[in-house]
């Protein structure tokens, strides 16, 4: 079982568990795979799962859905009362102790494929177990493979049964070369499966229905001819797939740069973490990483504009200051990425950072995800200041909502984008905030700015709003009742070629009547193109 973060995910972990029990189990199992997702109710994913009356439920553990699970399991033993309870991923596998004491009766740590058919054979050969404890905790330990691990593959019938148009995820290596001190998947050994199996998955993928196919090796280009070989194939495919990579922008030389060039628009994003630009941190973190060259390389990527560029912050890094952080922020701002995404330290189970917390005398939520709440060099009313900031960028520029807004606000203004961002943050909270109601909302707050001129502030708004929402009327403060009207989408069908309903065209302060092609959207930005037409008075 899969407790996902969103419907729109799914679950790569539990179609490779599956598959590894197909190829390793020595005896036959009856696997059924259940994907659920954190919004539903405990008594509803338990109802999913006891359906199957199973004898064993393994379920994927991962700081999004380990508080879920804590009632889960209670419900799953009450359900289940003879079933085998068994726990894996980096929430449980780091944590084991605790979860056992939970209810789970086994937690296996690292990689399944090999370990879950074993401890599932294992299971098959014990005897019957007493009533008195039901499920002793019994210490497994799997021996190791005779071989290395060949890579499973998940995609099977049902798994594309499964899929629905979800996004589809797909792991073509194993491991990161790097040591970062916050993440898990550092300094270990990376296993690249075979380019010929990687290819014919990237290709059933392709025909499967998924838009977004993201493929989860954590520094993907860390190996420079196989990148080549990999982006070469897809950007080959005849598809329309968008496929998604995490890379390291200072590793792309000058092959993979010019390939990627070549990349039909919107085929390709890239996932970019740069994490800090202040030194100290990232030399406390362990991080390596040349950020003038991957400046250098985003910005010829975004050159090309063929390409979704998401590049990401950490804020709570050792030794950086609120103060440091808007410096790195503003930088990372003026590459001109798509995403700009603001994330919090979470110091996780297992990672080194965590092992450090006392020493650094960082303190953190002892809750999952286990983010940051105050530091030496991070006061709580800091974290709160950047919090309110992360909230307006994410539901402003990092959706491409109001962009012409923000950049037309932020030249008048003279004020840097961290400023920026944190002043709408202040002002407008958005916590699911109907998209008008923010709307209005912006320019409450932006109007009040020096030297924003109310005419000009809202032809900006009414440009991003035809752009970036299709069939939803303009707000009524934006509202330009106009006798041209009717002259402007005439002229408008004539240009397209098609009908234009009233709402995709709008009169402008300055007079300009402005109209969006909601047949032409580009496969980059997600943009809605616009046409601008003069009209006679």
């Amino acid at each position: 079982m899969a407790i996902n973060a969103k419907y729109v995910h799914s679950s790569l972990a539990v179609w490779i568990l599956a598959g590894g029990v197909s190829k390793y189990a020595r005896a036959p199992h009856d696997v059924k795979v259940v994907e659920a997702t954190i919004h539903q109710e405990n008594c509803d994913i338990a109802g999913q799962v006891a359906v199957f009356a199973p004898d064993v439920v393994g379920i994927s553990t991962y700081i999004w859905n380990a508080d879920k699970l804590l009632e889960l399991l209670n419900l799953l033993k009450e359900k289940l009362p003879k079933a085998i309870i068994v726990l894996g991923g980096p929430e449980a596998s780091y944590n084991s102790e605790y979860w056992l004491a939970c209810g789970a009766d086994y937690v296996l740590c690292g990689e399944g494929e090999y370990s879950f058919p074993l401890l599932l054979d294992t299971l098959g050969d014990a005897k019957p177990k007493q009533s008195e404890p039901e499920h002793p905790i019994e210490a497994v330990v799997p021996s190791e493979p005779s071989e290395p691990i060949a890579p499973i593959d998940p995609y099977s019938d049902a798994y594309f049964d499964a899929l629905g148009g979800r996004i589809a995820y797909i792991e073509t290596s194993r491991g990161c070369p790097y040591q970062c001190s916050f993440c898990l998947s550092g300094g270990s050994i990376v296993s690249f499966f075979p380019l010929d199996t990687v290819k014919k998955q990237l290709y059933k993928l392709s025909c499967a229905g998924a838009k977004t196919i993201k493929l989860v090796d954590r520094t993907f280009n860390c190996n420079a001819n196989r990148a080549c070989e990999l982006f070469e194939y897809i950007i080959g495919l005849d598809t329309t797939c968008c496929f998604h990579f995490e890379v390291a922008a200072d590793l792309f030389d000058e092959r993979q740069l010019s390939i990627l060039s070549r990349a039909p628009a919107g085929r390709i994003q890239l996932e970019a973490g740069l994490q800090s630009f202040y030194e100290p941190a990232l030399k406390a973190s362990s991080r390596h990483t040349d950020i003038k060259k991957a400046e250098k390389n985003i910005r010829l990527l975004l050159k090309n504009k063929n390409i979704h560029i998401h590049v990401d912050l950490i804020a709570g890094l050792p030794y950086e200051t609120l103060s440091d952080f808007q410096v790195g922020f503003n930088r990372a701002f003026a590459l001109g990425a798509h995403t700009l995404q603001l994330g919090f330290l979470k110091l996780l189970h297992g990672s080194t950072i965590r092992s450090q917390a006392e020493e650094l005398k960082i303190q953190y939520n002892s809750r999952p995800p286990y983010e940051i709440s105050r530091s030496p060099w991070l006061s709580a009313e800091d974290l709160r200041i950047l919090s309110q900031t992360e909230n307006a960028l994410q539901h402003t520029y990092n959706k491409s909502r109001f962009l012409s807004t923000l950049e037309y606000v932020k030249s008048v203004s003279e004020l840097s984008p961290f400023s920026l961002f944190r002043a709408l943050g202040e002002a407008a909270p958005n916590h699911g905030t109907d998209l008008a109601d923010y709307a209005q909302q912006i320019y409450d707050c932006f109007a009040k700015l020096p030297s924003v001129r109310d005419d000009k502030l809202q032809d900006c708004m009414v440009c991003d709003w035809l752009s970036m929402v299709k069939g939803k009327n303009l707000p009524r403060f934006l509202l330009n009742l106009d006798r041209r009207h009717a002259q402007l989408i005439k002229a408008a069908e004539s240009l397209f070629g098609h009908t234009v309903a009233r709402n995709e065209a709008a009169i402008l302060r300055s007079g300009v009547g402005v109209v969006v092609d909601s047949n032409d959207r580009d496969p980059v930005t997600g943009l809605y193109r616009l046409s601008f037409i003069p009209l006679q008075h």
